[in-house]
């Protein structure tokens, strides 16, 4: 039996380790690197009298050749709401993709921030290498991605088949073309890489991170990288620890599972959507709107605007209504009014995107074959016959001109605890992920959010277990001492 003496000390070692220390408040940096001054208007002002303010940044676009060419980095703040002695030092944010700009995500995600979260930290967005106002990717044509109405994303026949892998070989090509010399630097790691020049051009030894879906691998990426540096850092919907494709695939098959769970629950609702009164008719009635949507596409709406819209819809219950309404609408009279999304794809905003995204994607780590993509399209038709392959934006890397030799390292041993946030339904980035992604990072803990189907938990579902973990994480330095349980609304009511 141990002493008291020693039963003391235990604990209090215990007590230490549960503690993340923040970064050094009152040491004095060096002078920033950054001059800041008005937003552009794609950043929306935050309610006084917090103010947005937004910089630049110059860094490397290949950091063997640090004196070459240079990218300029968009970068936002909104200062910390409470008095320095609250203050916790900076907190990075970012959004997802690999794509999504992330400028004004430091007033948007700010907004639904805990309070403490606000007055504890200077939120800090950024506009990624590749994205938005940094350099943003221009990959052309894409091999007729923005055509509309596009091909069918489910290739039936041989000839179907190598239509569809045609088409991936003229995406790479218009990304070779169009990216350039770019190619292979725009990724995760450079991402990261740029993260540190960030913090270092803040005056900070350590940061902060909040990191949604590709946020969270972009995180885990900076903690391989700079564990040193890495303070707080919070991974929601968490992306699993494998190759791109690898977790394509994996997030084509909870689709499929989503995608059930949503036909019951329609079929819940028969007296309101009107689509059948079990799981089977409301399967049925989606497949003829789909089957229709191809032999007739409506003003360039078809199997491919379809899906999209099916796959955006799927990772948000409260989407689903609308995806319901809008198979009634067609079914009712031909009408894509409500199936139709309110951006179009081919946008101003989606183009950079789609070309951020498989370029960072294919520079991430080693690409398939492409007879296992051919391989891997027959298995899920085998499946069902019409998967929702919208995510699938890593089969193009069997055909890219830059192939990378080595995967993005994740985690580590010298990583401190991280907090992991995950919905336990959520198809976007299933479950799976973030639990093997804890694996790597070792004290870390993972709160999960369960009898939940929604991609995006903290700060964004409204939870207040998982709100307040993250924030006692986030303000106080507390590392829960077990993972964490915590209770989710379930469906809604048709």
């Amino acid at each position: 039996m141990p002493s008291p003496r020693r039963t003391a000390l235990l604990c209090a070692l215990a007590a230490t380790a549960a503690v993340l220390p923040a970064a050094p408040a009152h040491a004095t940096p060096p002078a920033p690197a950054l001059r800041f001054g008005a937003c552009p208007d794609s950043v929306p002002a935050p309610p006084a009298p917090d103010r947005a303010e937004c910089a630049h940044l110059h860094v490397p676009l290949d950091r063997s050749h640090p004196d070459g060419k240079q990218l300029r980095l968009a970068i936002s703040r909104v200062r910390a709401s409470g008095p320095a002695s609250e203050r916790r030092g900076v907190l990075l944010v970012n959004p997802g993709g690999p794509g999504g700009p992330g400028l004004a995500y430091a007033v948007t995600k700010r907004a639904k921030l805990p309070e403490r979260v606000r007055r504890s930290y200077d939120v800090i967005g950024f506009d990624p290498r590749g994205t938005g106002g940094s350099a943003p990717a221009d990959c052309g044509p894409m091999g007729g991605l923005f055509e509309s109405p596009g091909p069918d994303p489910v290739p039936v026949g041989r000839a179907a088949e190598r239509a569809a892998l045609d088409g991936l070989r003229r995406t790479a090509d218009d990304c070779a073309r169009g990216v350039k010399d770019a190619l292979p630097f725009l990724s995760t790691t450079e991402t990261a890489r740029d993260m540190d020049a960030i913090r270092a051009a803040l005056g900070e030894r350590r940061i902060g991170f909040l990191g949604v879906s590709y946020g969270s691998y972009l995180g885990a990426a900076y903690a391989a990288r700079f564990p040193h540096r890495t303070g707080r850092m919070v991974l929601d919907s968490v992306v699993g620890p494998w190759d791109w494709y690898d977790f394509d695939l994996r997030q084509a098959r909870a689709m499929v599972r989503r995608r059930a769970v949503f036909f019951a629950w329609a079929a819940r609702g028969a007296d309101r959507f009107g689509l059948g009164t079990d799981r089977a008719a409301v399967r049925a009635a989606y497949l003829r709107v789909r089957a229709g949507l191809a032999r007739h596409p409506v003003d360039g709406f078809g199997p491919a605007e379809f899906d999209r819209t099916v796959y955006r819809a799927l990772g948000r219950t409260e989407r689903w209504a609308g995806l319901a309404e809008g198979l009634r609408a067609w079914l009712r009279d031909g009408s894509v009014g409500q199936l139709r999304p309110a951006e179009p794809f081919d946008g101003a905003a989606s183009r950079p995107y789609e070309a951020a995204n498989r370029t960072v994607k294919c520079a991430d780590g080693p690409p398939p074959a492409p007879s296992r993509v051919l391989a891997d399209l027959r298995r899920m038709r085998r499946l069902t016959p019409h998967p929702v392959l919208t995510g699938m934006e890593a089969s193009v890397c069997a055909y890219w001109h830059h192939r990378p030799a080595h995967r993005t390292p994740l985690g580590g041993p010298r990583t401190p605890p991280v907090l992991l946030i995950a919905s336990t339904h959520d198809p976007v980035t299933p479950l799976a992920g973030a639990r093997a992604l804890q694996r790597r990072l070792p004290g870390s803990r993972l709160v999960t959010l369960h009898h939940d189907y929604s991609h995006g938990v903290f700060a964004s579902r409204g939870n207040r277990c998982v709100d307040e973990a993250a924030a006692a994480y986030l303000v106080d330095g507390r590392v829960p001492h077990a993972d964490v349980h915590c209770a989710g609304p379930g469906l809604p009511t048709p």
